[in-house]
């Protein structure tokens, strides 16, 4: 991989510690009494979010990390397990459902933990072993990212409207209209 193209891209383990930020950040939006299709469209985030983060753990983290110490993610990957395991459950689940709420909370301890164990054992071990790949894996998780994220995206954009608050939409949509009716008004008062 040319150094130019490298430096284009964080290293692999800020790029997991993003996406461990984001997942994070989701979990906060989740309330047990939100509107079923709100809970639904949070869960659906997370999900997808954690498919493609893992899949990208697992695909180039990982072995790289494995290829100079094996035992360091030798309890990344049951937690993996467990993680998909929950997930299949919970999409399985309507948000109506009892047990919705439980497997989801389930889900996010499982998640926490293992963002606990990642971050304070495992990316700074990787950081110190391969210290000198960091850039070149971050490159590939940054492409393999594109390569997986591309045919979901309508579903992204789905996901993240209905996890919107209806004021929150209501007030952006007014402001759409405000900002269209002073657009129209200035381009019609410079004619």
């Amino acid at each position: 991989m040319n150094a130019s193209s490298v430096k284009l891209h964080p290293s692999i383990s800020k790029m997991i510690r993003a996406d461990h930020t984001h997942v994070l950040a989701v979990f906060h939006k989740y309330r047990t009494d939100a509107a079923p299709r709100t809970k639904q469209a949070l869960v659906d985030t997370v999900c997808l979010a954690l498919e493609i983060h893992a899949q990208l753990e697992e695909e180039i983290l990982y072995p790289a990390v494995a290829a100079v110490d094996s035992a360091l993610v030798s309890k990344s990957v049951p937690e993996h397990e467990e993680m998909h395991r929950l997930m299949a459950e919970l999409r399985g689940l309507e948000p109506t459902s009892a047990g919705f709420d439980e497997t989801f909370l389930e889900l996010m301890r499982t998640v926490i933990h293992h963002v606990a164990d990642e971050e304070t054992l495992l990316l700074p071990e990787a950081e110190r072993l391969l210290a000198d790949r960091l850039g070149e894996l971050g490159t590939q998780m940054a492409k393999r990212r594109r390569q997986l994220m591309l045919p979901r995206a309508a579903e992204m954009t789905r996901n993240a409207v209905r996890a919107m608050p209806t004021k929150t939409m209501l007030v952006g949509a007014g402001a759409l209209l405000a900002g269209t009716y002073v657009l129209r008004y200035a381009l019609k008062k410079s004619s």
